[in-house]
């Protein structure tokens, strides 16, 4: 026997113990031990054994992608979801987004981004402007979108005296998907009233515009007890959510005093085109935002921030967009108070005022003075008055000694004190509101107060909270105000003169007699029906044909100065482009020629698709 041969017979003989000494250990239980499992040898020695498949490492949780915007808003119960009523939870710019209007406007090209409608068109020999309806669509409560929505939204429009209504009599569903507005006075800016409307559910205001329809066909008008009557039960309405058609939708349990959340809706045709899961909007007027910018956590923001605040932004690295907003502050009078109904008076308060130096205190470089006081932008004056119409214009240059002139014309003198004292011996003393919250307009308030006292004008000056603000001056609550002139939400020179003279007037009031500004007016001469002029303004579908009755309202806004504008805003708004966002458009793309208020490039943007978020 070899060595090597009785080495292996020890091993096997070895082996053969240790197997049976395990054996013989005493199971724990009385249950007979599993049989052990022999090791499969592999059937090749030349195959190698396999390694173990390694173990996936689970998926990451996708992240949740967030824009944060910034909108003042209140919360319930004063804040709510009745959208045509002060106090609804709209979130400005953002209302977009939620109850989306029929298309939105390209400034720069003269084109529709079509949303709830999907085309339209004027019928000239019907006097008809149609509408096509999405199909396919739906609300976030799960009904579907059809033209019943868009009746509903206009009958209850009527009750709150839309000046659509001037130039539309009826509106008619056709079918499912086709609106008819016929039009008694055809005009061309019933395009923009209906396309830009925000569609509300019938599913939220149906019973309401029931109402309206019932009391229509009885012939009970705005000035009957039942009309009234249900005006204020409108008024008093408060639905529980607000009903969506766009993409995003509040979350009420996200609604604190600092922010709340629009997450996605889902339901919306819409909702796979934008690429954020949310949109946080942050609550508050500029005190309350410019922390928030200047900590990176807001993303865009359109509200007024003093020049100060602006070089922190962009030491900061903060972006800024300037956006045209075709509009600005402007000084309103109460025509019930003498001797602010005198033309005299209110020219010479234009006069009085260096408007450069006020829009410079109050913005910088994005406040720019008013040089034409038509009421309408002057970058649009050009595209609506001949030079020679231009050339009659009144631009109230900066003139005290002229403004001293006009005062002493009527009987005005300055009393011992410099105070000027009018023709009836009382002592022109103001006060001068303005929404303190808003940092341009408070700035803009504070330096003409400053300015008319200097002159002799007592001004004293008061901040009122910016939401309760509109709401005073439509009640005639007010001496003097800081409100907007112009238009920034449509570009046809009628919405400028309608936003002031209509809405902040007794023309279009529901709260009162506002401003009280008389309508009919002697100028040169002659009496003006300003309402009328404004609403001939738009007539007709041709809009050179517009351009004679537009100059006719321009020349007599800027003899009566109803109101006097004082500069003409162009945005500062701050844009983050390192947090959260990515693929802003450039400061020289088209979306940035649309006003920050109306067609917002930042609003068409998110919808388009182009923002995306920052991949972390």
């Amino acid at each position: 026997m070899s060595k090597m041969y009785r080495f292996f017979v020890v091993l096997l003989i070895l082996s053969v113990l240790v197997v049976g000494c395990s054996q013989a250990t005493p199971a724990p239980t009385q249950e007979k031990p599993a049989p052990t499992k022999a090791v499969e040898q592999p059937t090749k020695a030349s195959e190698p054994t396999k390694a173990p498949e390694p173990t996936k490492a689970p998926e990451k949780p996708k992240a949740v992608s967030e824009f944060h915007g910034a909108w003042p808003y209140k919360v319930p119960p004063e804040g709510h979801y009745n959208t045509y009523v002060p106090n609804a939870i709209s979130l400005g710019i953002y209302w977009d987004v939620m109850q989306m209007p029929g298309a939105m406007y390209l400034w720069a090209k003269d084109e529709w981004f079509p949303l709830m409608y999907t085309s339209w068109e004027f019928v000239p020999d019907k006097d008809l402007f149609v509408v096509h309806l999405r199909k396919g669509a739906k609300w976030s409560d799960g009904s579907d979108f059809t033209a019943k929505d868009v009746v509903t939204t206009f009958d209850v429009g009527r009750l709150f005296k839309w000046t659509v209504f001037k130039y539309v009599d009826t509106v008619k569903a056709v079918d499912d998907y086709t609106v008819e507005f016929h039009m008694h006075t055809p005009s061309t800016v019933v395009q923009r009233y209906v396309l830009k409307e925000r569609v509300r559910p019938a599913s939220t205001y149906g019973e309401i515009a029931k109402k309206v329809e019932d009391l229509m066909a009885a012939g009970k008008g705005s000035d009957s007890d039942e009309w009234k009557a249900l005006q204020k039960e409108a008024t008093d309405f408060r639905p529980e959510a607000l009903v969506a058609s766009g993409p995003y939708m509040i979350d009420p349990d996200s609604i604190t005093e600092a922010q709340l959340t629009l997450v996605k809706n889902d339901k919306s045709w819409i909702a796979d085109q934008v690429n954020f899961d949310k949109l946080v909007i942050f609550n508050g007027e500029t005190p309350t935002v410019t922390p928030l910018v200047l900590a990176g956590d807001i993303d865009y923001a359109t509200h007024g921030f003093p020049p100060a605040t602006e070089k922190q932004f962009i030491e900061q690295g903060i972006r800024i967009a300037r956006p045209p907003i075709y509009s600005g502050p402007a000084i309103y009078f109460n025509h019930d108070i003498y001797p602010l109904n005198r033309v005299e008076v209110r020219q010479a308060i234009a006069y009085a005022i260096n408007r450069a130096e006020n829009g410079t205190v109050s913005l910088g470089e994005s406040g720019k003075a008013v040089k034409y006081m038509v009421g309408f932008s002057d970058t649009l004056v050009p595209l609506w008055l001949s030079e020679d119409q231009i050339a009659k214009l009144n631009t109230y240059d900066y003139n005290t000694a002229k403004a001293e002139e006009l005062l002493k014309s009527i009987g005005f003198k300055r009393g011992d004190d410099g105070v000027w004292v009018d023709d009836k011996g009382k002592k022109m003393e103001f006060e001068l509101t303005f929404p303190a919250e808003y940092a341009d307009w408070s700035a803009a308030g504070q330096n003409a107060a400053e300015q008319l006292t200097k002159f002799g004008i007592k001004i004293t000056p008061r901040g009122v909270q910016f939401q309760q603000h509109p709401t005073e001056i439509r009640q005639g609550k007010f001496q003097m105000a800081i409100r907007h002139w112009g238009s920034s939400t449509n570009p046809h020179p009628h919405f400028a003169y309608e936003g002031v003279l209509f809405r902040y007037n007794y023309i279009g009031s529901t709260e009162g007699k506002g401003m009280n500004f008389p309508m009919k007016q002697m100028v040169d001469g002659q009496e003006v029906d300003l309402e009328k002029l404004i609403v001939d303004s738009a007539k007709g579908l041709d809009e050179n044909a517009q351009k004679e009755n537009v100059a006719k309202v321009a020349y007599v806004f800027n003899k009566l100065l109803p109101v006097v504008p004082l500069w003409e805003r162009y945005g500062n708004n701050p844009v983050n482009e390192k947090e959260r966002v990515t693929n802003w458009p450039p400061d020289d793309h088209y979306l940035l020629k649309n006003s920050a208020y109306g067609d917002n490039f930042v609003i068409i943007a998110l919808l388009q698709g182009m923002l995306e978020p920052i991949q972390k």
